[in-house]
């Protein structure tokens, strides 16, 4: 039975505009349609670059709800709800349906981590406790944890696990997903490899640089859908130096910057996230100023 595609093409990974302690609607409204008119294909919300790790329970759904809301079925919301704790990952992963999320971005558990049998366990619970698409999100730079070939062979048996957003940022390992485990469809993870994935199967981009570039980063992955892979490859090499920028320091703290730079609400960061040094703030004003951006 051939999976569900939650989206092809550019989706944002949206940074979360706070005031202070509070989530910031109006603005967080603002940037979903900028994203919506620039045609950005799907949004993800309350991922690593929305800073959900420093949003309680109530805020983050809230902030799930407000965006289902908001696109109004315009494009899909894809709502991160994972957790290092499966329980946890659960109760929000149920909560986001109910809210009408398309489907859930699951990262693998942090910190206290798990074996490669326990990752099997993590996500075929959660995928079976809701009906929606379940993306899988392998980021072992962040984790300490990347999923095993034979893992994700074992996880594609599960009907609604449909797909894995890969940012481990190893091309060779990307490459052995789409041959060995073809029935989930790959996104990119890292802006600086959205064409090399998508050359190797991948159906787009949860990305950064997005935030920042919506229709860019859009007409980037359209172009290579569309067969003019000359196009395609012309813009990654043209964008490679301001996505380096946009991860000069921790993200979300470069792209929120940006954004501040570029006149959009998205107000402060959370501890223990931090405003940006001097020297590497000198680096992206100047790759943003390259492309236009400032």
């Amino acid at each position: 039975m051939k999976k569900v595609l939650p989206f092809t093409g550019s989706g944002v990974a949206i940074v979360t505009p706070f005031d202070g302690e509070k989530t910031n609607y109006d603005a967080l409204g603002e940037l979903i349609e900028w994203h919506i008119a620039n045609d950005t294909d799907s949004i993800i919300i309350c991922g690593t670059t929305g800073e959900a790790s420093t949003m309680p329970d109530e805020e983050h759904l809230a902030a799930i709800e407000y965006t289902v809301k908001k696109v109004n079925g315009r494009v899909p919301v894809i709502a991160g709800t994972g957790s290092n704790e499966t329980r946890h990952a659960i109760e929000l992963s149920q909560k986001a349906e109910a809210l009408g999320a398309d489907g859930l971005l699951q990262v693998t558990p942090y910190y206290n981590k798990t074996t490669q049998k326990g990752l099997v366990a993590h996500f075929t619970a959660i995928a079976n406790s809701v009906k929606i698409p379940v993306i899988l999100y392998n980021v072992p730079s962040r984790t300490g944890v990347n999923i095993s070939i034979p893992a994700l062979k074992e996880l594609a048996k599960v009907e609604n696990i449909v797909a894995i957003k890969e940012a481990s940022g190893n091309i060779s390992y990307t490459a052995q997903v789409a041959a060995e485990v073809p029935e989930l469809y790959i996104y990119s993870g890292n802006d600086d490899m959205i064409i090399p994935v998508m050359s190797l199967g991948g159906k787009g981009v949860i990305s950064v640089l997005a935030n920042v570039m919506p229709k860019e980063t859009h007409d980037m992955c359209q172009a290579y859908l569309d067969g003019d892979n000359e196009k395609a490859t012309k813009m990654q090499l043209e964008y490679l130096d301001l996505v380096n920028a946009l991860f000069i320091e921790v993200n979300p703290i470069p792209v929120k910057t940006a954004l501040r730079l570029m006149g959009k609400e998205v107000g402060n960061l959370r501890l223990p996230l931090v405003d940006m040094a001097d020297d590497t703030l000198a680096k992206l004003k100047e790759s943003m100023t390259r492309h236009g951006l400032i």
